[in-house]
């Protein structure tokens, strides 16, 4: 071996590549971009829309002959809240966990920052880990944000109480609390899938609104082939059939079955899209 291959690599006084762009900082940059304050508009929004809608329309369960969780939107707040988790939990959700963690990557590519940001030097695993670590805790944050704003505006128009169930019966307000925090925290593991889909084409192109929209659009891909009954037990292997599990937490007693196997083939899905998106990553040709 050559003395050229065995002279060690030298770097700069206090250098350490765990501390190059740190999950704060990036935080921060994100948190101040303008479609970080949209998105965040919107989804404050949503309830207070929800409730224009229910005091301009009456009664939401009147002339109907069966009970569903949307007939129970205005019995109390907890209800409020459910209610609309269940109206945006099939595409609204998505839109922020797509664009949070596809814009994450594709972003700085488009501004033609990347190559500055490794040549800081970050390390490339470094940037990701940062990255996606922002990404599904902006994620996370817009999935709290809306039950947490609706069960406010809920309880200020229809008072605090127990959460009504649409199969009959209620649960008490601490435990509709706890089957609450369930159900969001099922979306969110749900939304994984999505989550890991938009990070790895963020990975792979450097247009922000094709990752995030390829998110979306795949997304809504598996919704529609979830709805073709004629494709049997298949079904069961897309994250899709599985995403209204939660539903199963607002009922009188509380069942696993479906949430669990929902959230093993989601993190799955999700942990085999991130590998491809670390892998790539550390091959590619950094040229933005």
């Amino acid at each position: 071996m050559s003395k050229l291959a065995e002279r060690p690599v030298e770097v700069a006084d206090g250098y350490r590549a765990g501390r190059t762009l740190p999950v704060r900082v990036e935080l921060v940059r994100q948190l101040k971009r303008r479609r970080t304050l949209v998105m965040g508009g919107i989804l404050f929004a949503l309830p207070i829309v929800l409730l224009v809608a229910f005091q301009v329309g009456g009664d939401p369960g009147q002339g109907n002959d069966r009970t569903n969780l949307m007939d129970t939107a205005t019995v109390s707040g907890a209800n409020f809240a459910a209610v609309n988790l269940f109206a945006s939990a099939g595409f609204l959700l998505v839109i922020p966990v797509a664009l949070f963690c596809g814009d994450t990557v594709a972003s700085e590519a488009s501004w033609s920052s990347l190559r500055y940001l490794l040549a800081a030097p970050v390390p490339r695993g470094r940037l990701l880990w940062s990255k996606l670590a922002v990404g599904l805790s902006l994620s996370l944050a817009a999935l709290v944000l809306l039950p947490v704003v609706a069960l406010a505006v809920g309880t200020a128009a229809y008072g605090w109480g127990p959460l009504q169930l649409p199969t009959g019966g209620a649960l008490d307000t601490g435990t509709a609390a706890q089957r609450l925090l369930i159900v969001v925290a099922y979306i969110m593991v749900s939304q994984l899938v999505t989550a890991a889909l938009a990070f790895w084409l963020s990975t792979r192109t450097d247009a922000p609104l094709g990752a995030v929209g390829g998110a979306v659009f795949l997304t809504i891909i598996g919704n529609v082939l979830d709805e073709v009954t004629a494709l049997g037990d298949w079904r069961h292997f897309l994250p899709a059939h599985w995403q209204y599990a939660w539903l199963d937490a607002v009922r009188p007693q509380l069942e696993w079955s479906d949430m669990i196997q929902g959230t093993s083939l989601s993190v799955t899905y999700a942990l085999v899209l991130f590998a491809l998106a670390f892998r790539g990553f550390a091959r590619k040709d950094i040229v933005s």
